[in-house]
């Protein structure tokens, strides 16, 4: 018997889950109301996205659907970007569709924790947006990461995979349009929205999706990271990536991604870069965990 609509939990990484979908199927509205995606993407891409990234380089950016935005090469290292986290990935394919990048176990990133040393899931909800934070650099644990950015939606697409290499299931971050930079910066530049969802890797074709994290953006709200109209264009955006891209097995789901392994060569783990702008990031801290 398949797990029925609105069941609750709690992931593997400690935020509370609900069961909204299914593939194949009908979609279940998470907002109060349907909006066109540009509308929700412009209440949430607001002119401190660059106070955020808090890099000169995030100004010289161009958006991922613009003509003119650069392309990376296949085997290149670049930086995928949040804001104060700063992630490690190599390139697999670059192309109209979107961005392919592989991020092996072991990778450096730089992390945003509390000031006090806490894990931030180990902060209570009631004041996890409000704590001081630093900037603290470690490694990707567990298998590598598989991360998909389809050019000019706000979301992306990581492919978890088992101890054994099987599909463990994909993992739908809701975050900002991607903003792009090369030469020896090569980075992507988003902001992630707290919002997730989760295609269960069991039932192919009918795979179960679950809402994640719906009350720590409520909580973002309480403690001031989002406005409730934000709030509320987060949740439209989630259900854009379920409608018109997790519903029909939109691209790259259902493309071999989910099967896909890397080499020795593409495994190695990779460095963050010795630069100045590195060296400033990692020197990055604040009063309060909102303002990134």
């Amino acid at each position: 018997m398949r797990t029925p609509r609105g069941t609750t939990g709690v992931s593997a990484s400690g935020g509370t889950v609900e069961l909204v979908g299914r593939r194949g199927a009908d979609w279940t509205r998470i907002a109060s109301a349907s909006r066109p995606l540009a509308e929700a993407i412009a209440e949430l891409d607001t002119p401190d996205q660059a106070a955020a990234h808090a890099d000169p380089a995030y100004e010289r950016s161009i958006a991922s659907s613009s003509p003119s935005a650069p392309r990376f090469a296949v085997g290149q290292q670049i930086l995928w970007r949040y804001g104060r986290v700063i992630e490690t990935a190599r390139v697999l394919r670059d192309d109209d569709r979107g961005l392919v990048a592989w991020t092996p176990s072991g990778s450096a990133r730089l992390d945003a924790v509390p000031s006090d040393g806490r894990h931030p899931r180990e902060v209570p909800l009631g004041e996890r947006f409000l704590v001081p934070w630093r900037a603290v650099e470690s490694t990707w644990t567990g298998p590598g990461i598989l991360r998909v950015a389809p050019t000019g939606k706000p979301w992306s697409v990581w492919f978890f995979r088992r101890e054994d290499g099987t599909a463990d299931g994909a993992y739908v971050n809701i975050e900002l349009p991607h903003r792009r930079i090369a030469g020896q910066e090569a980075s992507v530049f988003t902001r992630d929205l707290v919002l997730d969802l989760w295609i269960d890797a069991e039932h192919r074709g009918e795979e179960d999706v679950w809402l994640k994290d719906a009350d720590e953006l409520e909580a973002a709200v309480d403690q001031g990271r989002f406005s409730p109209e934000q709030a509320e264009a987060v949740r439209v955006l989630a259900d854009h990536a379920g409608a018109d891209f997790i519903v029909d097995a939109a691209w790259p789901l259902g493309d071999g991604w989910d099967e896909w392994m890397p080499d020795e060569e593409a495994d190695v783990p990779l460095v963050l870069p010795a630069t100045a702008a590195m060296a400033a990031a990692r020197a990055r801290s604040g009063r309060r965990s909102s303002e990134g």
